[in-house]
């Protein structure tokens, strides 16, 4: 069976998040499971600049975009599992410091720089004689692609038994744009934009393209793909997804142990494991040295956050539970940057209790590894988080995790019960301080308990989020729409 894998991040790439995680991993799955993968990407300058090996592959093949002609150039990167990995050059839409946004904001033409990416893929294909079966689209900068199946390329006999698949991995993130901008998608306005196509409250969304003419949509957990078929998680489509329940899958994203491992892990200054958990100690002072937690009880408990500083994130209820950290001896480090006004109440926490609170404003991957490591208890309060990683990392690394019970938070943390043994973290429900506080408190007494402390995290670091798994479950989708076995 052959794929077509399309995501405008992959890592070691290119990442913004957990998209960029998902598109370097999940490839490599589907391949060892037996799939033929192709991923495209688009060439950024992060693709440029990251020191990889790339051989051109065609220098100038042209879209017929809207009412223009415009080439591309299709570069490949080297692959040792077996992988192709390829990506879109062309300078003047890709050749930017960031992927999606400046310092003022979206880039103005992103819509013309994904509908440009959606199309080139589709010709790329053709170009290199990749015939998919599925074509595997990631959010709403590849949405464009099923529709152009149903529309400009339906008469295309390359991509007759091609069925495609539409993955959301946030809902919150729907690719609108003005609707006197349709003629830049490159598709017929009477046929494509109406309240049944790619129209939504008079402006184009290509999140909404995507749903609509996929053959089938999945999510990123099962969890969340109940949540947003409800109003509070559905962001206005909810109707939509509804429509689409009969084709809606919810498969649980993956660990790369290659990547996440401290048994294994390059950035560590000391590596563990379950058998010898030594080296989490050992990096818990290194942790606390470089970020200067030097007034922490060292009995105490560190607590640690990476993420992007946002609401959605639950940084504000970080904020609001300080004083419970720190009266209890803990200490806290947060790795992330995003909204000023929550970058500016970490740094008043930070003020107020010097050597027992650090936050690092950065996207930093070694530090964040070292967190993981060096953190006893991992925090991840999230408003709403449609899989999410890093609890699971927590876990592999012997960090307890504090989550609210959501998306996929509530797929794969489960509340330890201290008279059992069973259970993995601490979870809670409510979106307020109260009920935060509350979780934080059972997992300081859980801390304090050292035979209930090694239970806990051995449950954690024996739970398997392998992506061997989410693969076996994409390929049975697959096989569904393609008649493959």
């Amino acid at each position: 069976m052959k794929v077509l894998f399309l995501s405008s991040e992959v890592f070691p790439y290119s990442k913004t998040g957990g998209l960029g995680d998902v598109a370097g991993a999940l490839p490599s799955a589907l391949n060892d499971a037996g799939a033929e993968i192709a991923v495209i990407s688009p060439s950024y300058r992060s693709v440029r600049d990251g020191g990889g090996k790339y051989s051109p592959v065609i220098d100038d093949i042209r879209v017929p975009l809207g009412a223009e002609e415009l080439s591309f150039g299709l570069l490949s990167a080297e692959s040792a599992n077996g992988v192709k990995i390829l990506f879109v050059e062309r300078e003047d839409l890709y050749d930017r410091p960031n992927l999606y946004r400046g310092s003022r904001g979206d880039y103005y033409d992103n819509l013309e720089r994904f509908a440009f990416f959606s199309w080139s893929s589709l010709i790329a294909a053709k170009s290199i004689g990749f015939r998919p079966d599925i074509i595997h689209c990631n959010d709403w900068q590849t949405g464009l692609v099923p529709a152009l199946l149903k529309g400009p390329f339906a008469g295309d006999s390359f991509f007759a038994s091609t069925s495609s698949i539409f993955t959301i991995h946030n809902m919150g993130f729907q690719g609108l744009f003005p609707s006197h901008k349709m003629g830049l998608t490159g598709l017929s306005e009477g046929q494509f934009y109406h309240p049944q196509g790619l129209e939504y409250w008079g402006n184009i969304s290509l999140l909404k393209a995507g749903i609509v003419y996929c053959d089938a949509v999945t999510t990123v957990s099962p969890t969340y793909s109940r949540e947003i078929q409800q109003p509070e998680h559905g962001r206005g489509m909810e109707g939509v997804i509804f429509r689409r329940r009969d084709r809606l899958y919810g498969i649980l994203n993956g660990v790369d142990y290659r990547l996440w491992n401290p048994s294994d892990d390059p950035y560590l200054p000391s590596k563990y494991s379950l058998m010898n958990l030594d080296g989490k100690a050992l990096c818990r002072q290194a942790l606390t040295r470089e970020m200067g937690l030097s007034e922490i009880d060292q009995e105490a408990p560190v607590l640690g956050m990476i993420s992007r500083l946002d609401h959605n994130k639950g940084v504000d209820l970080v904020v609001s539970v300080v004083e419970k950290i720190i009266g209890r001896g803990g200490g806290l480090v947060v790795l992330g940057k995003g909204e000023p006004s929550l970058e500016d109440a970490l740094k008043r926490a930070m003020q107020k209790y010097p050597g027992r609170i650090s936050v690092r404003f950065e996207v930093d991957e070694r530090l964040a590894h070292l967190i993981m490591a060096g953190c006893d208890i991992f925090l991840m309060p999230s408003r709403y988080e449609p899989c999410g990683l890093t609890q699971m990392y927590a876990m592999k690394y012997g960090s307890i995790p504090v989550v609210r019970r959501t998306g996929g938070l509530k797929d794969t943390v489960s509340e330890f019960d201290p008279s059992s043994g069973r259970g993995t973290g601490f979870t809670f429900d409510a979106y307020e301080a109260g009920a935060f506080s509350e979780a934080i408190v059972k997992a300081f007494r859980t801390y304090g308990d050292k035979k209930a402390r090694e239970t806990i995290i051995e449950n954690g670091m024996k739970e398997d989020f392998s992506w061997n798994r989410s693969a076996e479950s994409y390929l049975k989708v697959y096989r569904e729409l393609s008649g493959h076995d």
